[in-house]
């Protein structure tokens, strides 16, 4: 990574910032990922990547109920008791 005291700059339009490409790509953000971002006491920001989860179900095997289920119409009521 770059040592210099300022890699790149973009503007700002309403609440949205520009992550320039190529600290994007140094960084690996790709979609889905999320900034963290820390105020310091002394007025500088830090900011870090979170990456997303892949595949968070990748291992999930699904429902293995006796009972026949609609996702259409069962997928709201799950875990609901009904009366």
């Amino acid at each position: 990574m770059s040592s210099d005291s300022t890699d790149a700059e973009s503007k700002v339009s309403g609440n949205q910032a520009n992550i320039p490409a190529h600290i994007r790509r140094e960084l690996a953000i790709d979609d889905g990922d999320r900034l963290r971002w820390q105020l310091e006491d002394d007025g500088t920001v830090t900011v870090r990547v979170v990456r997303r989860q892949d595949r968070t179900f990748a291992d999930f095997d699904g429902y293995d109920g006796e009972e026949t289920t609609d996702v259409t119409t069962d997928h709201d009521a799950w875990g609901v008791d009904s009366e």
